[in-house]
């Protein structure tokens, strides 16, 4: 599932120029988009607006410069040309791969998934299962040391 995209039939504004070249119509210009999604580290909800650029050629059908082996090239047909193809992947090519609601967004925690920007000091104790056998001799060896202090400190008293 992708976390960022635009919504099917929201509305696009296009500055486009459209040049008659010899070999097709040469095509220029900007689409901007409202983009929607969610950040990648706190799943909060995103709304932007992206402009992206557009620079395509299209050939004419009947152009000597067209080839059989350029079936992923562009081509004015009956006068007509199909922009949604290249309004897609210009925009698509421009969002974020892993959107964030801010740059410095700390995401969520990955022990309980508490929100981190609410609660930056949120922490847990992890303890690694391969010391698990040592934690007992730290909490008595702790305990010793508390016992040996108190002890010396009576002695200086006295």
């Amino acid at each position: 599932m992708a976390l960022v995209g635009v919504q099917e039939g929201s509305t696009m504004e296009l500055d486009l120029r459209f040049e008659s070249v010899h070999e097709g119509i040469l095509v220029s210009g900007t689409a901007n988009v409202e983009v929607t999604g969610e950040c990648g580290r706190c799943l909060e909800p995103l709304r932007f607006d992206r402009d992206a650029d557009i620079q395509e050629l299209f050939f004419y059908s009947d152009s000597e410069s067209l080839s059989d082996e350029d079936e992923e090239q562009y081509t004015v047909e009956n006068d007509v040309i199909d922009l949604e193809p290249v309004l897609r992947d210009a925009v698509v090519t421009s969002l974020p791969f892993q959107p964030v609601c801010r740059d410095d967004c700390k995401g969520l925690c990955s022990e309980c998934g508490v929100q981190l920007n609410d609660n930056p000091d949120h922490h847990h104790e992890v303890l690694d299962p391969r010391w698990s056998a040592l934690a007992g001799l730290t909490g008595t060896a702790a305990e010793n040391d508390a016992a040996t202090k108190s002890e010396s400190d009576e002695r200086e008293e006295s």
